[in-house]
This record gives C-alpha cells, structure tokens and sequence, in this order.
C-alpha cells in the first residue's frame, strides 16, 4: 500500500462542513456570509482567558492580512491556512508530490491534504510562541484559581487552537454556503477595521498626536501653526506624521488596484452548437489574484518566526530582535517594509534609536529595501504560477472546462489541443507579468505606508478582494434573475 493509499481513508474522515444539496438562494448566501463575519468579529474581540499582558504577539507587524486580533481568540488568524498552502504548493509545485490537478481525484486529495496540514500548522504556530516564552499566562488567575501556571498555558493552547479550528471550518462554510472566499472576507473586515480606526481613533500616540486622521487634522490646526506647517519641516511633519501621505497612498493604491482589476485580455468564444452565441474569456492582468501577495509575507512572517525563536534561545547569528522588530543580522534584510519609517534614513534613525540599537547605515537600508522588493516581486511570480496550477487555473485546466461548456474559439479546430494552444500563449505569460506587477506594486504601498497601518499588503488584498467580491456578488444576482444561465454554467 502507498503513502497515498494510507493517506487517503484519514483525509476522508477529517471534519467538514456539508456543502448545499442543490441551489442555495442569494439571499440565503447573504445570511450566512453575514453571520459568520459577525461571528469573526465576535471571536476577534473575546480576550484570551489567562494570558498576561507581557506576552509577545510574534505576528503583530503581519495582523493585516493574517487576519487576526492580539490577544484574542483569533491570535493566529488565517496563518495556518496560508502556511498549509504554501507547504503543498512548494510541494507540489516541485514534484515532490505529484498530482494532476486537473483530475477530480487529485484535486480531492490535495484539498483533503491541505485540511490536514492546518490542523498541524495550528499547533506548530502555537507550541513555539508559548514554548519561546512569547504567550504567557497570568500569575494572578493562577493564583486565583489555585492551580500552577503549566494548567493555565495549558488552558490557553486550547483555547488558540479552538479559534484556529473554527476559522477553518468558517471559511469552508462561507465558501458552500456563502459568497466568495472566508480568507478573503476576513482580510477585509480586519483591514477595514484598523483604516477605520486609523481615521477617527481619537486616542493619543507615544508622540502625544491623536492616532486617528481626522482628530490628528484638528488638533494641528488647533495647536500648531501656519508659519511652522509651510517650511521644510513642517511640510515633513504633514506628510509624515501628520498622515498626509498615508491617505495619499491609499487613495492611489485604490484607484489603481480597480483599474488594474477591469484591465485583461479577452479570448473570443463561439458555440459549436447555437449558431450565433458567443462569448469572450477574459485572462485579468492580475490572473492569479492577489492572494499570492499573502503566500510571500506568510513566507516571511514564517522565517521572522524561526529567527525569533532562535534569538529567545539565545542563538543570535540570524540577527536580534526589539520586541517583534529584527534590528540586525539577517532577519533585518528580509523583514518586510511597512511604513517610510523603515527606510527614511532620518526616520529609521529615530526608530532604531527608541529600540536602543545601533542605527543601520545607509547602504543596509538600501539592501533591506532591495531583499523586499526581490522576495515581493520574484515571490509574486512564483507563487502565481504555483496558484494557478493548484487551483486549476491553468492553460490545460481552462481549456478543458471551455471544451466542457460546448465553446469553441472561432477559426481552430474544436478540440481540447486547440483551445490549449491558445491558452498556453495567454496565460502563463499574463500570470509572470501580473505576479511582478503585484508585488511592485504591494512593495510601493509598503514603501509609503497606509492609513491605519493596515500595511500595503493588506490594502492591495482589500481592494482586490472586496472588486473580485461585487463581480461575484453581481454574477449571483444575475444568475438569480435568469436561472437558465445557471444551468449552462453549472450549479
């Protein structure tokens, strides 16, 4: 018996949430769509019973496409399920398992997999941080309750895990019984959140400055003046401090991120049995999505990870660290850039100076912005040549459920070869082009920061996800009005 074979019967008994006998009504994907995202903020908001204040979030610089809350029962967020998707990728995209996605058997396996490697990443992301001494219990509730602390780690292992078991099993359920994807929507809501609270939190910073844009606004026009605002200086201290260029950032990533999103090549399509009906299949610029952006920083967050672990141990020959912050060494290079703050010299400067570190020179800063632009850029076409072929976006694949739907393309043969040929000319090439675009583009949103801190990761993921999710939301309302469509597409 194969590894597969003894494989295959545990993948098969994994929990999971029983998908729609038929057709699920719109509305009805609303509902649910609508109470797992409260059900998301809920969890995010429940703190987590024993842990003290001292504790270390590892994660805390990648909360906004990790999709998770400090603290609380969604400490790990999605990482489990972005990092189970990067190990099978590598994987598979190696040979190292080989599997032909564009076979239902091997799409189950993979998928059954994929489930499995979750559960285990859950408990690989949560041993290290309580074993490294970054998630701590609370001596008082110990005390309290009259047992050791071991009881009360023990406690909030179980409680880590539980949030990371239900995001799973909330994603799957909005993806059967809900509209587009649960990682997708749980990006946005966390991202959404901190724009939001980045706009009107009233609360001060460590610099004395509201931390929200507006109430920031008000108070310089209360308390600093004009003669001050228009000189070198004070011009800085606007686009910096005071947020200016934040919102100039995230105006333009949107604006940009939509029209990159309506921008796409379209294949002409022909019936081969309805005369006159005809199509066009649209190969996005960004064909891939944006969600390869999430596998690279999952990459590096990941690594972050390891050489904090090592440094907790006292092994420093990957670099030291400030907190979460690497000031040195390795980790410093490849750690991802998200704010002027990490490459303005003048302000890298007053960074490494409240850590109490020595300042980088200005040749490793410009080597540190270098390693992000290469892993965001090359990681970015990797990964989206990974995602495509795993997730059955390929040329074969594409050809294939074309030929199934009865099209044909208009002057070629209608076969299976034919179609493939055409595809093989569009979509590897469109996919290496998207993938490098992205990641410039995350890495320019990275290099001049975001409102909120959401991270120019994470706003490209919003952007994209919530256009992607009005098309799918538009396609549900379209199909509803005119149910035949949905039977040529398929239920």
């Amino acid at each position: 018996m194969s590894l597969r074979d003894s494989l295959e019967p545990i993948f098969n008994r994994l929990p999971a949430v029983a998908g729609p006998e038929g057709h699920v009504h719109f509305k009805s994907k609303l509902w649910w769509t609508l109470g797992i995202l409260i059900l998301y903020f809920t969890l995010a908001n429940i703190p987590l019973f024993g842990l003290s204040k001292d504790s270390i979030d590892l994660f805390e610089s990648y909360r906004a496409f990790f999709a998770g809350a400090s603290g609380s029962m969604m400490l790990l967020g999605i990482g489990p399920i972005v990092t189970a998707s990067i190990v099978l990728q590598l994987l598979v995209g190696a040979d190292v398992i080989k599997l032909n996605m564009s076979d239902p058997a091997d799409q189950a396996f993979f998928q059954g997999a994929q489930k499995f490697m979750v559960f285990v990443m859950i408990v690989l992301e949560t041993l290290p941080q309580i074993m490294g001494g970054y998630i701590m219990p609370d001596a008082g509730v110990a005390s309290a309750l009259g047992v050791g602390l071991g009881v009360v780690t023990f406690i909030i292992f179980l409680q880590i895990c539980i949030g990371g078991v239900l995001i799973l099993f909330m994603d799957e359920i909005i993806s059967k019984w809900g509209i587009g994807s649960g990682v997708g929507l749980f990006i946005v809501a966390g991202v959404s959140q901190q724009i939001i609270t980045g706009i009107f939190n009233w609360k001060s910073d460590s610099a004395g400055l509201p931390i929200g844009l507006i109430p920031k606004w008000l108070y310089i026009v209360q308390n600093v003046g004009a003669d001050y605002l228009f000189t070198g200086d004070g011009l800085m201290f606007m686009l910096i401090s005071g947020g200016l260029l934040a919102l100039v950032s995230t105006v333009a990533i949107f604006l940009m991120v939509v029209f990159v999103e309506s921008t796409r090549i379209e294949i002409p399509l022909a019936h081969s049995a309805v005369r006159g009906a005809r199509g066009r299949f649209p190969v996005k610029l960004i064909y891939a999505s944006v969600l390869p952006m999430i596998l690279v920083r999952a990459l590096q967050a990941n690594i972050q990870m390891i050489g904090m672990l090592l440094y907790g141990r006292g092994i420093t020959f990957l670099g030291e660290y400030s907190g979460s912050s690497p000031i040195n060494g390795l980790m410093y290079y490849i750690a991802p850039i998200n704010s002027p703050y990490d490459w303005i010299p003048s302000l890298v400067r007053e960074t490494f100076t409240g850590y109490g570190a020595p300042v980088p020179a200005t040749w490793q800063i410009g080597l540190h912005v270098f390693a992000d632009a290469f892993m965001l850029i090359v990681g970015g076409i990797i990964f989206a040549l990974f995602w495509i072929e795993t997730t059955g976006m390929g040329a074969k694949p594409t050809a294939q459920k074309i030929f199934n739907s009865g099209m044909q393309i208009p002057g070629f043969r209608r076969n299976i070869g034919s179609i493939e040929k055409v595809m093989i000319r569009y979509i590897p090439k469109v996919t290496i082009i998207g993938g490098a675009f992205i990641g410039a583009l995350t890495l320019v949103a990275s290099l001049l920061g975001t409102i909120g801190g959401a991270g120019g990761t994470g706003l490209l993921l919003t952007v994209s996800i919530v256009y992607r999710l009005y098309e799918d939301i538009a396609s549900e309302q379209m199909m509803e009005m005119h149910p035949m469509m949905r039977s040529f597409f398929g239920n």
